[in-house]
């Protein structure tokens, strides 16, 4: 293990984690959005993950996003026959989003997030450390 593979790899969770709370900002931000420039309901986006295992060209070891993605799930239908996105039935689509697994994820990403800093702050220490046995 190179020394600073550690630090590699917490930094490249933290860019991922950053990122997916990016999306889930979006993602709530858009919960009621019903029309997009595609047409139709705003679509949940979610982030895929891929691990990379051995230092590459492109980067280091640890994690990366490997795409994003837009969520499968169905639109929620509302029946409000008065909107101006209301079908011949009355009933609007609403972006799949929903709230409490946005807020869910997002305590998750933050929870990653604040364990790979503190890697970050103990690697710190560590080389501190060693730095003032070197000096004595």
């Amino acid at each position: 293990m190179r020394l600073f593979d550690s630090l590699e790899i917490a930094g490249s969770s933290l860019t991922a984690h950053r990122l997916w709370m990016d999306l889930i900002s979006q993602n709530l931000a858009n919960v009621n959005t019903t029309r997009t420039q595609d047409g139709g309901p705003y679509r949940r986006k979610v982030p895929i993950f891929a691990e990379r295992l051995e230092a590459t060209e492109k980067g280091a070891k640890g994690v990366r996003v490997e795409k994003i993605e837009e969520d499968d799930l169905p639109p929620r239908m509302v029946y409000q026959p008065e909107h101006p996105d209301a079908d011949e039935e009355g009933y609007v689509a609403y972006p799949n989003v929903n709230v409490v697994r946005e807020m869910t994820d997002m305590m998750a990403a933050t929870r990653a997030y604040e364990a790979n800093l503190m890697v970050v702050e103990s690697a710190k220490e560590i080389w501190g450390s060693a730095i003032d046995v070197l000096r004595s």
